[in-house]
């Protein structure tokens, strides 16, 4: 058995540390992330990960973890910035406004899938157009859904948030580590 981590991202693989687990293997999937159209935040980001994690290739004992964190505000989808220009777009849309990170997680054994989603709430400060050039020129928002990441920089722009920092950052620890242990990691055995 081996448990193999389907993301190219170190926030996850740093999150997992946590738990104690190092993948035996990374394999980031390649799917089409495109939105269908009219789909909700919330749809979306658990289709996403469906849709990565059956994607991995796999022995029929392997376990194998995918996440989606998606930016939501309102119904729209902020996903990942394709420049300069959309980062600040979605950075002045953010300003001084609550939105939603959603993160879902699917775990995948042979032909087995448990899956969960975790909705938290971030409010970020009003931003002056200063503040957004300088925090741009960092760099930090590539890559990052709604283009930011809270562990970075821009935590300097978040003053408040409700529900599961880990989640936000891109792989919630205590709902993860549920998944693995009904997958039957052998880091939980004996756990459920």
């Amino acid at each position: 058995m081996a448990f193999i981590l389907g993301s190219g991202s170190p926030r996850r693989l740093d999150l997992l540390a946590q738990l104690g687990i190092t993948p035996d293997a990374v394999r980031p999937p390649e799917i089409d992330e495109t939105p269908a159209k009219g789909e909700l935040p919330r749809a979306y980001c658990t289709r996403i990960s469906r849709e990565k994690v059956a994607a991995v290739e796999a022995g029929p004992d392997d376990i194998v973890l995918c996440a989606d964190t998606t930016v939501a505000l309102g119904r729209r989808i902020l996903g990942k910035p394709a420049d300069a220009g959309e980062a600040a777009e979605f950075l002045h849309a953010l300003s001084g406004r609550r939105h939603r990170v959603i993160t879902a997680v699917a775990v995948r054994c042979g032909g087995r899938l448990w899956e969960r989603d975790v909705v938290s709430q971030v409010k970020v400060k009003r931003l002056s157009v200063p503040e957004v050039n300088r925090y741009l020129a960092t760099d930090d928002w590539k890559g990052k859904a709604g283009a930011y990441a809270i562990q970075g920089p821009a935590g300097a722009f978040i003053p408040w948030i409700s529900g599961s920092f880990s989640a936000i950052v891109g792989l919630p620890l205590a709902e993860t580590a549920a998944l693995l242990a009904a997958a039957g990691h052998p880091k939980f055995k004996g756990d459920t």
